[in-house]
């Protein structure tokens, strides 16, 4: 009994899982959760309720409960620590974020609850569950990881000119457009607004100074930020494109070995190959 068990444990484990052994069911099951996931949000970009958007949220609540179970009965698995990976599993990141997605289609918050419409944020956090299934996602968020420390020190340094700079407009602008009478910098978050919408090189033109010194410091911001963008931008390219590389190497160490564990299977692919050229 126990070994149909855990038989059955790793046929729903390779099934949920990421297709690593060419399973066509695996490769099914992504789609399907994929195609889930996209359905759970499209009630949110609707203003009015719909009765087939209630339809849509049970349905896809299903999928996400029973992809939860799945995982849960597999945890021993992934985590390889036994019966306590059953208590360990439910605290994991991304086992957070499944209940998280599922939480909203019960109603187990209030959807009167207007702070932050909470509910539809919950509903939000699906998204999330796409990294899971995407190789490319996954890969880009090594990346970060990796070169954290460079990119945190960027953002430092950004962080540090966008204070200095909100506090230099902040005391030398008036809070008072004399032209047009309108309010400027009334506050120290409307400098660092500015001072963030500036250096990222947006500019919306809300807030604008008017004082040669504010015109200055806006045109020093504007290069610099070019800079600050521009130098977290090449790590992440350079960074990205060494994890693909190896990506790809990895993916043909695994087709080579797939080869020469299955010989007879790469004898049928090469005679075709070799009577071709015997024919010429």
């Amino acid at each position: 009994m126990d070994h149909m068990f855990r038989r059955i444990q790793y046929r729903i484990y390779d099934l949920i899982n990421k297709d690593k052994k060419g399973m066509w069911a695996s490769r099914l099951y992504d789609w399907y959760m994929l195609v889930m996931i996209i359905a759970s949000i499209v009630p949110l970009m609707f203003i009015e309720d719909y009765p087939i958007f209630t339809t849509i949220e049970w349905i896809t609540v299903s999928a996400f409960i029973v992809d939860y179970i799945f995982r849960w009965l597999t945890s021993n698995i992934l985590l390889k620590r036994g019966w306590v990976s059953y208590l360990i599993y439910p605290f994991t990141p991304m086992a957070i974020i499944d209940l998280l997605s599922i939480l909203p289609g019960f109603g187990l918050i209030n959807p009167e609850f207007k702070l932050l419409r909470l509910t539809r944020l919950l509903k939000i956090v699906r998204l999330l569950k796409l990294f899971r299934y995407s190789h490319k996602i996954t890969m880009f968020f090594r990346v970060l990881v990796k070169e954290r420390s460079v990119l945190l020190s960027v953002l430092v340094l950004a962080i540090f000119y966008i204070l200095i700079t909100a506090l230099i407009m902040f005391n030398i602008e008036p809070h008072t457009n004399p032209i047009t009478g309108e309010q400027t910098f009334n506050s120290f978050f409307d400098a660092v607004y500015w001072a963030t919408v500036t250096l990222t090189t947006v500019g919306y033109g809300d807030l604008t100074p008017v004082t040669d010194v504010g015109r200055f410091i806006s045109m020093i911001s504007s290069l610099f930020g070019v800079a600050i963008i521009a130098l977290p931008s090449g790590v992440i390219t350079a960074s990205y494109m060494e994890e693909l590389k190896e990506y790809k190497e990895q993916q043909a160490a695994e087709a080579l070995k797939k080869q020469e564990e299955n010989p007879e299977k790469r004898d049928e692919l090469e005679e075709p190959v070799l009577s071709l050229f015997s024919s010429l």
